[in-house]
């Protein structure tokens, strides 16, 4: 297997170092805007790092990427990359018929007059469009293959197969203890991802009803956390789960919440409040000129990169999927989970908890895929894909899988 990965940011980074420990692929060029960040990439893994090369590449230039996958002969395109460009990556992967990998979809649009009462475009809505041109093509565009979306659907097929006769619930639920020293505010994840799935409507499903919005932030619940992380308060999200899993599993309800904390979601609704939230560019004036700016990238340029807060990090974060349901006739609720410590993840790899929790799940999906274990062609989510191959496979890399009966 020889992998294009296009994102060389905190997610893009530890992927490399998660993948120079396995022998499963020949060659992986990692591609990035930025050419000095792809180039570092690949010179911290010394010595394991012969199978990989560093490129500069501009991910919204569809033309450019198949020039990459042609020039590295490449026959999967991995996309570490934000959500902006999802889709010219995705149109090129297809375009060169080469398979494709993601961790968050195409970008939703919510209702023009019931945002918070009806869907729009739904997370997803534009590569599910595509799918029976990916499936004319032979190839598999696997998306949403990170933790959350990601492992969280892992979790959600096991539960549907081996654990629930009938299922009433599945709900992500996303929290940590994670402090940051020296920061009063530093996102552990990417901002421009995160203010766009915590300000957008969130998407809740339920059967008879199917997709419907809610207001930002709403039907807070306290859960208990594992591995000492405690109660977290979570909210309503907008999150690809919800548009996943009922795509392919029989469940009442899907849910997402999200631990953000008082605090937290006060900055958000803030930064909504004046308008630094907008991605569409404004008139900014500078020495040089009028100048076009997008807001959101501002109050991304103001913040710390979240790859390099890992000496200052400390704590646990916690992906898992919630189920209620039936099990022989009597009621059985559990909570799957996976714990990352910021401390372990720095000690063994050198990338903070939440963007290397997040990279294990692709590299993970690559090697089955390289296996012959997952497979299959169109546009497909992790649910889709038989879940215990995986699960064990997280295991051998040393970072086992919880549950825990309600």
């Amino acid at each position: 297997m020889r992998v294009l990965l296009v994102g060389a940011g905190g997610v893009g980074t530890a992927i490399t170092r998660i993948a120079a420990r396995r022998p499963f692929f020949e060659y992986m060029a990692v591609a990035d805007y930025d050419m000095a960040r792809a180039e570092s990439a690949v010179a911290a893994l010394g010595e394991s790092g012969a199978r990989f090369g560093a490129l500069r590449l501009d991910a919204s230039d569809p033309a450019a990427v198949r020039a990459a996958l042609e020039e590295h002969r490449c026959d999967v395109l991995l996309n570490a990359t934000d959500p902006r460009f999802v889709m010219p990556l995705f149109e090129a992967a297809l375009a060169h018929r080469v398979h494709y990998l993601d961790m968050a979809m195409s970008l939703s649009r919510p209702h023009p007059s019931r945002p918070y009462q009806e869907c729009g475009v739904k997370l997803g809505d534009a590569q599910f469009d595509r799918s029976a041109d990916w499936e004319a093509a032979g190839r598999l565009a696997l998306v949403g293959m990170g933790v959350e979306p990601g492992l969280s659907d892992v979790f959600a097929r096991y539960a549907s197969d081996d654990l629930f006769d009938e299922i009433d619930e599945i709900g992500i639920r996303d929290g940590a203890d994670l402090t940051v020293d020296g920061y009063d505010f530093a996102p552990s994840f990417n901002i421009w991802t995160t203010i766009e799935e915590c300000l957008n409507p969130p998407v809740v499903y339920e059967k008879g009803r199917c997709w419907f919005t809610t207001e930002p932030f709403s039907d807070p619940e306290v859960f208990d956390f594992p591995e000492g992380i405690g109660p977290v308060e979570c909210v309503n999200v907008e999150h690809e789960e919800v548009l996943l899993v009922p795509r392919r599993l029989d469940a009442r309800r899907v849910t997402f919440k999200y631990g953000l904390g008082d605090e937290f979601i006060g900055v958000l609704r803030t930064l909504h409040k004046l308008g630094l939230d907008r991605t569409e560019p404004v008139s900014v004036k500078s020495g040089a000129g009028d100048v076009m700016v997008s807001p959101r990238d501002v109050v991304a340029a103001c913040l710390p990169d979240p790859a390099g807060l890992g000496e200052r990090m400390h704590g646990k974060t916690c992906a898992g999927t919630w189920v209620k349901g039936v099990k022989d006739g009597r009621p059985r609720e559990v909570y799957l989970y996976h714990v990352v410590d910021n401390q372990w993840s720095m000690r063994e790899y050198g990338s903070q908890a939440v963007v290397w929790q997040t990279a294990i799940n692709p590299v993970a999906a690559l090697e089955l895929l390289a296996g012959g274990v997952w497979g299959g062609s169109g546009v497909l989510g992790p649910e889709a894909m038989p879940p215990l191959p995986f699960l064990d496979l997280l295991t051998e890399y040393g970072t086992p899988w919880g549950m825990r009966e309600q």
